[in-house]
């Protein structure tokens, strides 16, 4: 469970960092704490996306991982982000991802941040 909560926080700082740099990646809210509750939610949703969607794709696309020496991670990356866009919109959170180029600057931003806040974070073992 302690390592759960600690990826969730690592996820949510990743994507504030995505939000704060890249100006077409958007969250809203009236107030600060609810842009952080929202934040929350979306690392959650984000998360979800990642564990479910995300392996079966690598998959499904293994040959493709294969023939660009693991550069079409960037692309999967990105199309994880648009969905959690998508479904964010879906369930009436505040966040938006426009556009393919923006997603993959923004999933390699967020690849990034996230793995240097895993690293600092205590992890649940």
């Amino acid at each position: 469970m302690k390592n759960f909560v600690v990826k969730t926080i690592a996820n949510a700082g990743a994507l504030a960092v995505a939000v704060w740099l890249l100006d077409k990646i958007t969250l809203t809210g009236e107030s600060t704490g609810k842009k952080v509750g929202t934040l929350l939610l979306v690392a959650l949703v984000f998360g979800l996306v990642n564990s479910v969607v995300k392996p079966i794709v690598k998959v499904l696309t293994f040959p493709l991982f294969i023939l660009t020496l693991g550069l079409f991670t960037l692309v999967v990356n990105a199309l994880m982000l648009l969905l959690t866009s998508w479904v964010c919109d879906k369930v009436d959170l505040s966040f938006h991802v426009d556009g393919f180029w923006t997603a993959v600057l923004g999933g390699l931003i967020i690849s990034i941040v996230s793995w240097a806040l895993n690293v600092l974070l205590p992890d649940g073992d």
